[in-house]
């Protein structure tokens, strides 16, 4: 577990560490999944509950970083129509600095650490083939440390869920 530099956990690790999922909790966000447009009262109705147990636990949840309510849209919907995973090997400096700036580009959907051949292992989303080039030749080869890029092209999604994702701190704004 990442500490501050004063070796103490932050109190968001802490709480996400002693929280702890019970069926009422699991029901609730089943519910959520299924709508997520649904109020606390419509919730609590489908579940035998009141409003406030439903809203008290969902607020819960969201202060310890363990659920957060969004909207997901599909690429296309938004114009892209590439989908690309590039592997990343780095050297001569830190992975972690080249990952955070790869995952500052707004192409770039998710940039993950890894084990492996790779350092770093990116989603890409881009409008269309044209855009390929400029994306690889002029914003990837202004950051430096990249060894090698290794893209590969999606050609067919077979499964893209994410029910269960990293939630990042509610203090730290989300990238575009």
């Amino acid at each position: 577990m990442a500490r501050p530099a004063n070796g103490t956990r932050s109190a968001s690790s802490l709480a996400a560490r002693v929280f702890s999922f019970d069926a009422t909790d699991q029901a609730i966000i089943r519910e959520l999944r299924s709508n997520g447009r649904a109020n606390n009262q419509q919730i609590a109705e489908r579940l035998g509950l009141t409003a406030t147990t439903v809203s008290t636990r969902i607020r819960r949840m969201e202060d310890a970083n363990q659920l957060r309510v969004v909207a997901v849209s599909d690429f296309s919907a938004h114009g892209f129509n590439v989908l690309l995973r590039i592997s990343v090997e780095v050297d001569g400096r830190p992975a972690s600095e080249v990952a955070a700036e790869l995952g500052g580009l707004p192409e770039v959907f998710a940039a993950h650490m890894v084990t492996g051949r790779y350092d770093i292992d990116m989603l890409v989303a881009l409008r269309d083939f044209d855009s390929l080039s400029d994306f690889l030749l002029d914003k990837l080869s202004t950051v430096r440390g990249i060894r090698t890029l290794t893209p590969a092209i999606v050609v067919d999604i077979i499964k893209y869920k994410f029910d269960e994702a990293p939630i990042e701190s509610r203090s730290q704004e989300a990238r575009p």
